[in-house]
């Protein structure tokens, strides 16, 4: 008889979706003959993976007979195994269902660290955000005051975002060269916000999307949980190689392409206008959606300011280009305003996909955004050019005390993509903690593991004597060796 209950009926398909064949993680395991004890060597080889991302978290493991004869070991060493694994927190069993990974408790997902913010006084420089001057804020505030009262006495509820608000960004793009009208504007909490939206309306599970490696990590990360199958483009200290997106268009013909093409999170590279409009040519062709992330587009710091990329677009060309942004990065990403451009057409339908999450975004918020982007003209030279200072003292600090590390000046952004000579990222983000800087390691940039280790996203959204004072005390964490308590977490988490 075919089970009656629609909740049991899911579950059972999101178990059967989520398991671990005992062939491919076999292929992920090293030899255990050999090793002694066999079976916390392989007890460390899967934390590591599931460490490391490349073994998801809540996947059912092979079970315990099957993953023995893939291996060609005892069962009774793959129940050592797991009984390790759960012993240290990284699978736990229900009864009936078998054996799931599972990360230690209280340790948090990475992503989610990051956004929480510094829980010491270590010299954050994982998070390229810079902050809003106080003064600007209050005097917004003060200047919306009597347009929050009049909206007061409505639902509030704007699925669209506020119709002034969509007609101020669609004069904004009209102004840098792309023709706008509002219908083609919908506002969110944030780009990242946008891209959840437009995945969520346009993909499936499944489906193909092209990224550029290394790539923004929190859109990666929308992508992993979105179950999408993404293919990478290398994007260099020199840039993109066009003719490579141009074949992977051709041949893998993904369903969407997520792109920063404006001062590249984390390389800092800028697209060329003949790459530009080749790549579009190659999209239509393929009749892939191009998902362009402007979020950095305004932060020019050496070169005139690029137009927006869809304004390369033929009128007669394809219309499959949407452009997503925000004000995090020029002005305060705690207004968590962004905003996305595609045909309208497309935008009605993006506004029903929102209705089902947040109904709207904060009316206080929206009316904070439209006065700060009226005095866009007045507020971004000053942090462009403070930006500038930083990078300059950032840049001269290295220069100092680490004299053997690379990077390209990006002409615009946030951040250098330093190259360490080495594979040493990981190791050397973790050691710098002890010395009070917090920094990401190139792999968590990347789109798959293990990759980048030899680079570090260095942002200078800090003020310059922070800057110098964190390069000063990551040279010292360069040169000693793992410390007492970095060993510690290491071994309380891999061995």
């Amino acid at each position: 008889m075919a089970d009656s209950n629609p909740l049991q009926r899911l579950k059972g398909m999101e178990r059967s979706d989520r398991a671990l064949g005992s062939r491919q993680l076999a292929a992920m395991l090293p030899d255990p003959a050999g090793a002694r004890p066999a079976y916390r060597h392989l007890a460390q080889a899967i934390s590591a993976l599931i460490l490391d991302g490349r073994i998801a978290l809540h996947v059912r493991l092979p079970a315990e007979r099957e993953l023995a004869a893939a291996l060609n070991t005892s069962r009774t060493t793959i129940t050592a195994v797991y009984d390790l694994l759960r012993e240290r927190g990284f699978a736990r069993s229900r009864q009936g269902s078998g054996t799931w990974t599972d990360l230690p408790e209280g340790r948090r997902p990475k992503g989610i660290t990051r956004l929480l913010g510094p829980e010491d006084t270590a010299i954050d420089l994982a998070r390229a955000a810079p902050g809003l001057p106080g003064q600007a804020l209050i005097d917004a505030l003060a200047q919306v005051t009597p347009h929050l009262a009049e909206h007061a006495n409505t639902p509030g509820y704007h699925p669209y975002g506020l119709p002034e608000l969509r007609a101020a960004i669609a004069e904004r793009f009209t102004e840098r060269g792309l023709a706008t009208v509002p219908e083609q504007i919908l506002v969110t909490s944030g780009a990242q916000h946008a891209f959840t939206l437009v995945m969520a309306l346009l993909c499936r599970p499944g489906d193909r999307v092209m990224v550029e490696n290394p790539s923004y990590p929190n859109a990666l990360e929308a992508m992993r949980r979105a179950r999408l199958r993404t293919v990478s483009v290398p994007v260099t200290d020199t840039g993109w190689d066009i003719e490579i997106i141009e074949s992977t268009l051709r041949q893998v013909v993904p369903q969407l392409a997520y792109l920063i093409p404006d001062f590249q999170n984390p390389t800092g590279c800028l697209m060329p206008e003949h790459e530009r409009v080749r790549l579009l040519r190659a999209a239509g062709r393929s009749g892939t959606w191009l998902v362009i992330d402007e979020t950095l587009a305004d932060l020019v710091l050496d070169v005139p300011a690029p137009p927006p990329f869809a304004s390369h677009a033929t009128p007669s060309g394809p219309s499959q280009v949407i452009t997503i942004g925000s004000m995090s990065k020029t002005h305060w990403a705690g207004l968590r305003i962004g905003w996305l451009r595609a045909p309208a057409r497309l935008v009605t339908e993006l506004a029903g996909q929102r209705v089902a999450t947040d109904m709207g975004g904060s009316v206080l918020d929206q009316l904070l955004a439209l006065a700060l982007l009226a005095r866009a003209g007045e507020l971004v030279p000053p942090r462009l050019e403070q930006l500038r200072e930083q990078r300059a003292a950032l840049a001269a600090a290295l220069t100092e005390h680490l004299p053997q590390w690379r990077w390209q000046l990006p002409p615009g952004g946030l951040s250098l993509w330093v190259d360490l000579g080495e594979p040493i990222a990981s190791a050397l983000a973790e050691r710098a903690l002890d010395y009070g800087v917090r920094i990401e390691g190139g792999t968590y940039f990347a789109t798959d593991p293990g990759i980048f280790e030899q680079r570090l996203r260095i942002p200078y959204t800090t003020p310059a004597d922070t800057l110098r004072e964190a390069v000063r005390r990551m040279a010292p964490a360069l040169a000693d060796g793992p410390s007492p308590s970095s060993a510690a977490r290491r071994a309380h988490w891999v061995a």
